[in-house]
């Protein structure tokens, strides 16, 4: 308690921190011989809560709500009597905590014993709907939600196993990006790590393995990078603080999946080094950027202004990375200390709620996109499609577009201009025949980028939207509520045309996969009562053609032949990596022969990279030079099938070359191809190695199209 006093002190008036001492007596009477999963003495909880809003620098009655906000729920408290002694402003908040807290536990209840995926979503709509309304209410409600979901993550070894991945499963979908979004970064990334720590403890492992092995080598290149820009910033005469950022595990492992897809490995990733230069004055930021790229090499498309175009969650900063001293790549983050305690806070930083003080103008207009979302979420009927959206929609990164007139809005990453017109207005996406961007027509897939210009083109007549729209391996629409509005129209058709268009598209899915299954089994797999009701749906929009694959993956995907395979994902051939080096040249050791599950460990020799031997092989133990030996792991596998596949087409030049591009764009390999000519018609014959029917689903999507293609069938025999 004399932690939090004295962290008070810094910024609250002495005479304002009585209501604190008398909240922390009132809650530890009240919680007086309860004790938590841990062990640890209940009072503890609400202390490291009101602890950490103590460090966003919360006013006191937040401080006062966060120590009593377990009270009527854990309890004999009623809020009448903390009303009638901290005041309504406090009981307000801690009414507001309590209410999240009962609904939370109710969705984790339903979650659990739920008989559908539905009513798991329904519970977890109800929840997330609540937290929205707290936040309209009053945003402090959320900040001290945040902070008791931080410390209930640091104490989460106590709880059942099934409860900690649950827990951590919704900290990273729904907490975590909900601090993102109110800009507070100090507890963003410590959720993701801590979430992420239960939810992949493997992967956790292996890159905290990673990030150890060279962390000597790594604080030391930026020591040396640090000091050589600081004399560089003081000689040009600008008072600056250069400091090293660290990179944190689940944001390493994000860039690594990206990465991974692009086919690059870690060496490639630009930011696991790292400065942060903190100047006094807007224009020191831009003056300090000049020196950086006079002294070091921008590397092209890593620069971003977010002090011009700021992001909607309070965010401004310069980013930039430069090819450094031994050619590394290093990104910098230049802004003043203003912007800083406002990227590490966010909303929190703003004292919005300071006695004496209004409202911040600024600050409500950055919040706009709160009462966006409540205006959506009345949209949006279904559970399922209102979690989506809330994961989608609100909480993924964001681009900034313009109107022709010149009005700025803003969109997911991702979006298209089939977005943005149903942003704008239902109807407008529904007669929208073409987009352009910056004056120049693009497709209805081109995804938007900052500072767009965007113009939509529409037809005098409502045509309405096509089917195809609500297709996501096509990627004509990626934000929720534009699909949600897609579905609403086909909805309103007649039923009995969606009934016979979801049957037409049924079977020719089937027929082009060759999947013998009935369409009533396929009803009860997707928990629908009768085949009226999933044709209906499937013909309406509301379920797509990927959902039934997927749900038949579980069901065909058998291989063919022998011919089965497992290969190393990212990986040498080996499938061994080295730990924190990458790709090196690796064989197995011929005295001890370590197989797949054995501890291992590397041996550097002089001309044959690294030779793998078990962690007990004698040779390892009477090795001398021990400087030789390394950290290595053996890399995950994935099984692939070979499947046939044959496509018709219209004989062009170049139409074999599209098709071998177009499937290696998906990193699918061929294991053969043969071609014949029938007249005009070319038919091709692919065998390929896929991991499964959903990525077989989404490489026949690709190929049909290639242009003059106009049949891709799956061949048996």
């Amino acid at each position: 308690m004399e932690t939090l006093l004295a962290k008070a002190r810094e910024y609250v008036p002495e005479d304002s921190l009585h209501i604190i001492e008398e909240a922390y007596k009132f809650a530890a009477k009240a919680h007086e011989g309860q004790s938590r999963r841990s062990g640890e003495p209940f009072i503890d909880h609400p202390l490291q809560t009101a602890l950490f809003l103590a460090e966003l620098k919360l006013d006191p009655k937040a401080l006062a709500a966060a120590l009593l906000h377990d009270v009527v729920e854990d309890c004999d408290v009623q809020l009448d009597e903390i009303a009638a002694k901290f005041g309504d402003e406090v009981a307000a908040l801690v009414d507001g905590v309590t209410k999240l807290t009962k609904t939370e536990a109710l969705a984790q209840e339903l979650g659990e014993s739920a008989p559908s995926e539905s009513d798991g979503d329904l519970a977890k709509a109800a929840s997330i709907r609540k937290m929205l309304v707290a936040m309209a209410e009053d945003i402090r409600v959320v900040l001290i939600k945040l902070a008791d979901r931080l410390h209930n993550m640091r104490t989460l070894d106590a709880m059942p196993e099934n409860r900690r991945k649950a827990i951590a499963q919704e900290t990273l979908d729904i907490y975590a990006p909900l601090a993102h979004r109110l800009g507070i970064w100090e507890v963003k990334w410590q959720l993701e790590d801590l979430a992420f720590q239960y939810i992949d403890p493997d992967s956790y492992k292996r890159i905290s393995k990673m990030l150890s092995s060279k962390r000597q080598e790594r604080e030391e290149y930026i020591e040396s990078v640090q000091a050589s820009l600081q004399l560089d910033l003081d000689a040009a005469g600008i008072s600056a603080e250069v400091t090293g950022r660290p990179k944190h595990i689940y944001s390493i492992h994000r860039k690594i999946q990206s990465y991974a897809d692009k086919n690059l490995g870690v060496d490639d990733i630009h930011d696991l080094f790292a400065l942060r230069v903190l100047v006094n004055e807007v224009q020191d930021c831009y003056a300090a950027l000049g020196v950086v790229h006079s002294k070091w090499r921008p590397l092209p498309g890593q620069f971003d202004d977010y002090i011009a175009n700021p992001k909607d969650n309070l965010y401004k900063s310069l980013h930039t990375s430069v090819l450094c001293v031994e050619a590394h790549p290093v990104e910098i983050q230049i802004r003043t200390q203003e912007m800083h305690r406002i990227s590490e806070y966010g909303v929190a930083a703003h004292w919005l709620y300071k006695e004496g003080r209004s409202s911040d103008v600024d600050f409500e207009e950055k919040m706009t996109w709160l009462r966006q979302i409540l205006d959506w979420q009345r949209e949006v009927s279904g559970a399922e499609e209102f979690v989506e959206s809330f994961k989608t929609d609100i909480f993924q990164n964001q681009v900034f577009v313009y109107t022709p007139k010149g009005d700025l809005k803003e969109l997911p990453a991702g979006a298209t201009p089939l977005d943005f017109a149903y942003r704008i207005h239902t109807d407008i996406g529904h007669r929208c025949i073409g987009g352009k961007v910056n004056g120049k027509l693009v497709p209805l897939t081109y995804q938007l980028k900052n500072g767009d210009t965007v113009e939509i083109m529409t037809s005098r007549t409502v045509r309405g939207p096509s089917l195809d729209w609500l297709n996501p391996n096509l990627g004509h629409v990626n934000t929720s509520s534009a699909r949600a509005k897609i579905r609403q129209w086909f909805n309103k058709q007649e039923r009995r045309i969606n009934i016979q268009r979801g049957r037409e598209i049924f079977q020719r899915q089937l027929r082009r996969l060759t999947v013998s299954i009935a369409d009533g089994d396929v009803a009860g797999l997707m928990k629908f009562q009768n085949t009226d009701e999933f044709l209906a749906a499937l013909g309406g929009g509301m379920v797509t053609v990927s959902q039934v694959v997927s749900k038949l993956s579980t069901q065909e995907v058998k291989p063919e032949h022998d011919a089965v395979i497992s290969v190393p994902v990212n990986s040498p051939a080996s499938g061994v990596e080295v730990l924190g080096v990458g790709d090196l040249l690796t064989r197995m050791a011929n005295c001890c022969t370590p197989i797949s599950g054995d501890e291992i460990i590397g041996y550097v020799t002089r001309s044959r990279g690294v030779t793998v031997h078990q962690k007990t092989c004698n040779n390892v133990r009477a090795e001398t030079e021990t400087e030789r030996l390394i950290p290595v792991d053996w890399g995950r596998t994935q099984t692939l099938y070979p499947v046939r596949i044959r496509l018709e087409a219209w004989d062009r030049v170049g139409l074999l070359g599209d098709i071998t591009s177009r499937v290696s764009e998906e990193r699918v390999n061929i294991a053969s191809c043969v071609s014949e000519e029938h007249g005009d018609v070319s038919v091709i014959s692919l065998t390929v190695y896929i991991t499964g029917i959903d990525q077989l689903n989404v490489l026949f999507s690709k190929l049909e199209g290639v242009r003059n293609v106009f049949s891709v069938s799956r061949a048996r025999d």
